[in-house]
């Protein structure tokens, strides 16, 4: 008897030992929204996906899709209807218990304004939702047509039109299933640091304190890989170069979203690993067509020659970055059409011309507004907003730089009158050329830019039914050729991010989307 208690407490010991530390975690800043459905930033994301499970998930360091809360799906013949079965004795964090109700529940909430918890009830707006399928209930162009039960364990969705990439798509870090009980009684304030998410991921969220840091204490209940640490913090440090000096004094165990030009300096420390993740992105100038001087092509095409793009990037992202005339990163090329030159010219006076020929021959000003916060494909926003700027005042257009906080920034690009110009980003949360295109084209991704065409929408639905890659290669280069004759979004970089942790930070492998798995590191040998 007293051995096998003996036994029994070393095991228990073992077990706790084997759980103990603090992984530190180093976040260009804060997350704007952790309700579910609600944002589009990386930030967010990241943190999203520590606390929530998505019924699909992407296996480690890939886009390529695998079960997450979801064990298996299967489609129709022509992909308008997709099932999927569910995992079952999975619990949500409070304890409540997941299953195809709060699938449902989740769906509903994000599709349908007047939804039990929705957009009307909580006055909340799920740009992310919109972002990747398009339009909500009630609207001509929403993707989907309902979501049903199907059993305890099953979910339907039936779609308006065919759309292979379903699943990528619930893959993507903004459809973390939360808890119905949760999100219910923290109402408005669900998901924010009054109202904490609840989800069945890995890790559960402990506390948020604004413009500091979020703490996670690992989920022992969690269905899959459990971490082999107690706690988990995200710091919230703007700045590339104090993330890196905090990275150097020990403050913080990894990081991402370095400047290119420290390579060299992570490379030179004997304590650091750098890591540098393929180029999954794109970084954009985004030009808004009902401004009375850009809603002229001319203008907009002037802009595009002015911009010494090939020397930016050289400046700013060095070996790091590429500059062409795609949206889509070079993984996708594939898609790109063979008749689109690789760049854009680069030809400040032919641009000062075409200002003349559309009337503005003296220039004018426009306010430029760049990102408050360090991202993967733009590391330096307002640096590399100047040189933008000086670009442009060579040839007359005289460019008020601004900025604001990056909730505020986000949340008023879409808002009537909306910026001139602005600089933004997008990091591929699947590898479809339809979520970069889709998620900055066609009526429901043009508040900012005011630019619809419908024959842009026409060419989306056909490569999201193709069933084979040739003939949605065929729908996109026809989508590259419109886009790249707009010039609304115009492509800077894409770029290659730059991460660095310290030596004894194990099993750190960022996908193509920079979010990986935080249970599978390991911090062993850390003092």
């Amino acid at each position: 008897m007293h051995k096998t208690l003996l036994a029994l407490s070393f095991a228990l010991f073992a077990g706790s030992a084997l759980a103990q530390g603090t992984l530190v975690f180093g976040m260009g800043g804060d997350p704007v929204s952790l309700d579910s459905g609600t944002i589009t930033d990386g930030n967010s994301a990241l943190a999203q996906i520590l606390t929530y499970d998505s019924l699909v998930k992407f296996k480690k360091g890939t886009s390529d899709v695998a079960p997450g809360l979801a064990l298996r799906w299967t489609s129709n013949a022509n992909a308008t209807q997709w099932t999927f079965t569910l995992r079952q004795g999975v619990k949500f964090q409070d304890g409540t218990p997941f299953n195809a109700d709060a699938v449902v529940f989740n769906v509903n909430r994000w599709w349908d304004p007047n939804a039990r918890a929705g957009a009307k009830e909580q006055t909340k707006t799920f740009t992310s939702y919109q972002f990747i399928f398009g339009a909500f209930k009630g609207d001509k162009d929403s993707l989907l047509k309902e979501v049903r039960k199907d059993g305890p364990y099953k979910v339907t969705f039936v779609l308006n039109r065919p759309f292979n990439p379903l699943p990528e798509a619930l893959a993507t870090p903004f459809f973390g299933i939360a808890s119905p009980t949760a999100v219910t009684k923290g109402g408005a304030k669900y998901g924010t640091p009054a109202s904490l998410p609840v989800g069945t991921g890995p890790f559960r969220m402990r506390s948020w304190t604004t413009g500091d840091r979020i703490v996670y204490s690992t989920n022992t209940d969690h269905w899959g890989k459990k971490a082999s640490y107690d706690q988990l913090i995200l710091r919230f440090i703007k700045d590339p170069s104090a993330r890196l000096n905090e990275l150097r004094a020990g403050g913080i165990d990894f990081t991402s979203d370095l400047n290119p030009d420290q390579l060299g300096a992570v490379r030179g420390d004997k304590n650091l690993t750098a890591v540098i993740v393929p180029s999954f992105n794109v970084g954009m100038i985004s030009m808004n067509v009902t401004n009375k001087y850009l809603a002229n092509p001319k203008v907009r095409q002037a802009i595009s020659m002015a911009i010494n793009k090939k020397e930016i990037v050289r400046a700013f992202w060095g070996s790091l970055g590429v500059t062409d005339a795609s949206f889509l990163p070079p993984a996708l090329k594939w898609a790109n059409s063979r008749t689109v030159p690789a760049d854009y010219k680069f030809d400040p006076a032919a641009a000062k011309k075409l200002l003349a020929e559309a009337g503005y021959p003296n220039g004018f000003s426009l306010d430029f507004w760049y990102m408050p916060v360090s991202r993967p494909y733009f590391p330096t926003p307002k640096p590399i907003a100047e040189a933008v700027a000086a670009d442009l005042g060579a040839i007359g257009i005289k460019m008020n730089i601004k900025t604001e906080d990056w909730a505020k920034y986000l949340e008023d690009r879409n808002k009537a009158p909306g910026f001139d110009m602005y600089m933004i980003g997008w990091t591929g949360p699947y590898a479809s050329p339809y979520n970069f295109y889709g998620s900055y084209y066609g009526e429901s991704a043009s508040l900012d830019s005011g630019y619809n065409n419908k024959r842009l929408d026409d060419l989306m639905a056909a490569a999201a039914a193709a069933k084979t890659r040739a003939d949605s290669a065929k729908a996109y280069a026809e989508i590259h050729q419109i886009t790249y004759d707009a010039n609304v979004r115009l492509p800077i970089v894409h770029s290659q991010p730059l991460g660095a942790a310290k030596n004894y930070v194990k099993g750190w492998v960022p996908g193509p989307s920079l979010l990986t798995p935080f249970e599978d590191i390991t911090i062993k040998d850390k003092k």
